[in-house]
């Protein structure tokens, strides 16, 4: 096992204020939250990436229970989901942000600007190099 922050608290050896541990996933909150509530989710297993995750039916099955009970817990009107891979990851071990969201909460979109394809011939480039790759 990795010695992560994240394996840290999996192991127990570093507190953290657990809302729900399996033998897939362990989850808390985060310690600078966008908003108070705001958990992330991790596998047990330690992989840095999502591509690095071998079976991921089980681990996104408490991802979408962490939805629920954030928005049920905390009456939330929903949530936020989101993770990074790498790039603005701030603990290589993965995991996925389940923030309460609430209308007029003043979060804003998405946290990075926005931009545009230049043409319809751009964007099916863009789609075949994916679909290319996938």
């Amino acid at each position: 096992m990795s010695t992560d922050l994240f394996c840290e608290i999996i192991a127990g050896e570093r507190p953290a204020y657990v809302v729900g541990s399996d033998e897939v996933a362990v989850s808390f909150l985060d310690t600078r939250p966008v908003f108070k509530g705001h958990v992330l989710v991790v596998p047990r297993v330690h992989v840095e990436t999502l591509t690095d995750l071998g079976d991921v039916g089980p681990f996104f099955e408490r991802v979408r229970a962490m939805a629920q009970a954030v928005e049920r817990g905390l009456e939330a009107g929903g949530t936020f989901v989101a993770m990074n891979n790498r790039i603005s990851q701030s603990v290589a071990h993965l995991h996925v942000h389940v923030v309460p969201r609430n209308k007029k909460d003043g979060l804003r979109g998405f946290f990075w600007p926005r931009t545009k394809y230049d043409s319809d011939e751009e964007a099916r480039s863009y789609a075949a190099l994916v679909s290319e790759a996938l």
